[in-house]
């Protein structure tokens, strides 16, 4: 009964996690999804747990520590003492054997420990916080980088299925152009050249047509990848290309930039913070040390094992004692080493003072590249019509006999070349507003 139990509760929670499993997600879902499942999210959340379970192991340090013990001996040969025979009436110079105290004994004790003072403690009490929030710090970095990686294998999914749609269009078209132009040709109204060079175009979009089907199943394993599914699990995209490009122009940034938020300058900030805790944890090693204790012991002895009997007398003794340690001299060792961690936060400061600039150089490189990419989306997509009209031109020239073969071939491929700019301005967008929205973020 109770494993037909287990395996229905396993059907159950399989099913409960398959069902989890999406199958239809636009961006905004994808990334939620990818908060919630992605790998490097799942490690830095843990690390934020495992930063707060750190936090109560240098509280504890610091609290009463009890230990207890209990030894066992059982003498198989006592140890023999000679002492000098003329105690006992014996003759000077002479000694006589004799064995000293039971063959078994049992003790047992218990010590309690507290720490009364210690400063590498307290500093260790500061330390902590910083490195809570360099945890959780790196949790919210780890989410900036997921966000940009998702929205980039998202949208190259599009991508990919676009261009793939693109170029079946094109091979349709090119190939009624193909038959056209045989009739035409056996009419006497062009060259068979005119024949050749729709085939060499048509060969070469059938070629990326095969490539592109291979670009999309690998953008969708990489995505899946992003979201933490199983490589081969298909899902259906909600959002289009064309919308999310037209959305980033329709939404700009207003959220004004301050350095000091920035997730790369608050980590920055929290390491130069660590390492002037360490700079004063050095310098707590030149305090003293005080901890005081109490240990209770309670022994028994006896000849047979007997400890377990009513009968048994056992001793107690106890003791209560403060221990005072404090460095004298070591060669300057403490010294070096107090220098050495002045160096380092000295450096760090250094550090902090370079990321302020950085992040603010990173802002105006990221505005400038999203408004050459919003440049080249509006010239691409005026590009894009422009070759439609020529290339529609050129098909009626061509069948009037006024453009050739060549002619009509130049035209389609601009007007492929032309399709496949206005794609990548696309993604060139989407991603030139994500990475200035992450800038951004802090929390």
């Amino acid at each position: 009964m109770k494993i037909k139990l287990l395996i229905a509760l396993s059907i159950t929670l399989f099913v409960a996690r398959a069902q989890e499993v999406p199958t239809k997600l636009s961006l905004d879902q994808a990334l939620n999804y990818a908060y919630a499942h992605n790998n490097q999210m799942v490690n830095a959340a843990q690390d934020v747990r495992d930063a707060y379970a750190q936090k109560w192991v240098t509280i504890a340090s610091g609290l009463p520590q009890i230990d207890g013990g209990l030894d066992y001996q059982n003498q198989l040969k006592r140890p023999v003492s000679l002492l000098p025979g003329e105690f006992f009436g014996g003759e000077p110079g002479t000694f006589i054997p004799v064995t000293f105290g039971q063959k078994q004994q049992v003790s047992a004790t218990a010590t309690l420990r507290q720490q009364i003072f210690n400063g590498s403690y307290l500093v260790g009490l500061q330390a902590i916080k910083t490195f809570i929030e360099i945890s959780a710090l790196s949790e919210i970095k780890t989410k900036i980088e997921v966000q940009k990686a998702v929205v980039n294998a998202y949208t190259g999914v599009l991508a990919a299925q676009e261009s793939e749609r693109i170029i079946a269009d094109n091979i349709k078209q090119l190939k009624a152009t193909a038959e056209e132009t045989q009739k035409m040709w056996a009419q006497g109204m062009v060259e068979e050249e005119a024949i050749e060079q729709i085939q060499i175009t048509l060969a070469n979009l059938e070629n990326q047509g095969r490539n592109s089907r291979r670009i999309v199943i690998i953008s969708q394993q990489m995505l899946n990848l992003l979201l933490g599914l199983e490589l081969d699990h298909r899902i259906e995209l909600t959002d289009e290309l064309a919308k999310l490009a037209a959305q980033e122009l329709l939404e700009p940034v207003t959220e004004e930039f301050v350095a000091d938020k920035n997730i790369d300058y608050r980590l920055v900030f929290n390491l130069q913070e660590q390492k002037r805790l360490e700079l004063k944890l050095q310098k707590s090693y030149a305090l003293p040390s005080i901890n005081t204790f109490v240990n209770y012991n309670s022994s028994a002895f006896a000849d047979t094992f007997a400890f377990t009997q009513n009968q048994q007398q056992w001793f107690d003794s106890s003791i209560l004692g403060v221990n005072i340690n404090m460095p004298l001299f070591t060669s300057l060792g403490n010294t070096a080493k107090t220098k050495r961690a002045k160096i380092a936060y000295l450096k760090a400061q250094n550090n902090l003072t370079q990321t302020q600039k950085q992040v603010l150089l990173q802002w105006e490189q990221a505005q400038s590249a999203w408004t050459l990419a919003m440049d080249n989306y509006h010239t691409a997509g005026q590009n894009l019509k422009l070759a439609e009209r020529i290339e529609q031109k050129n098909q009626i020239k061509f069948k009037e006999g006024i453009a050739s073969g060549f002619e009509l071939r130049e035209a389609q491929l601009q007007l492929y070349g032309a399709q496949s700019t206005y794609l990548q301005a696309m993604l060139d967008l989407i991603n030139a507003k994500t990475a200035l929205e992450t800038l951004t973020i802090n929390d």
